[in-house]
């Protein structure tokens, strides 16, 4: 029961990865389930293999070779998404490796050998895929603004105290997200000239507020 729980953590390294490379590949929610899943199974295939007594040199090998593999994978992708330092997931896999050469031939022991630090890192490493996760649940929501000011009729955005312009901007803006027209997502690939020629392109957005 215990490494069925940590294959399914394994299982899921590589669609996490693909989802932080590619913010398309699965929705925001997707990916927080996955990470939420994966977690889950770390805390929980530990305590099971020792309630029932199947705790092993192996399991354990193959419980923190998991850890090591699923975050390294994630990192990896945040890394080609340009979300996190290129130095991050090298630095977990040389720390990985050192964890497991020191416990293996430094203190020759036949299991990983166990530290408060160690295990608190280990807790850690899960750190920045949770806020990159957290962020994109945030970004879906914020974008689901578009659907509301499209709803939102000419009269009741300009009761707010919205000008006739500033309102025909706002539902213009909210109409080319809705048709995929225009993707914010889009612009921090750009260059400045292109970021500022494809804002220009809005209803109310010139080049200097570009």
């Amino acid at each position: 029961m215990a490494d069925l729980l940590t294959l399914l953590r394994l299982l899921l390294a590589l669609p996490v990865g693909w989802a932080m490379a590619d913010s398309d590949f699965l929705p925001a929610w997707a990916l927080a389930l996955g990470l939420f899943a994966a977690i889950t199974s770390d805390y929980l295939d530990g305590k099971i293999a020792r309630s029932l007594g199947t705790a092993s040199a192996r399991g354990q090998i193959f419980d923190h070779s998991t850890d090591f593999l699923f975050v390294t994978s994630g990192l990896a992708g945040a890394v080609y998404a340009d979300l996190v330092p290129e130095i991050l997931p090298i630095l977990i896999t040389v720390a990985f490796s050192q964890y497991v050469l020191d416990s293996y031939f430094l203190y020759r022991q036949k299991n990983l050998r166990m530290s408060f630090l160690g295990r608190w890192n280990g807790v850690f490493y899960f750190g920045p895929l949770l806020l990159i996760s957290f962020a994109r649940l945030l970004e879906d929501n914020q974008w689901n603004a578009e659907i509301v000011f499209s709803n939102l009729t000419f009269n009741q955005l300009k009761s707010c105290g919205l000008s006739r312009q500033k309102v025909l901007g706002i539902k213009s803006l909210s109409k080319k997200m809705l048709d995929k027209s225009f993707n914010p997502k889009l612009i921090v690939k750009m260059n400045d000239d292109d970021a500022i020629s494809y804002l220009s392109e809005l209803r109310q957005i010139g080049k200097w507020s570009a």
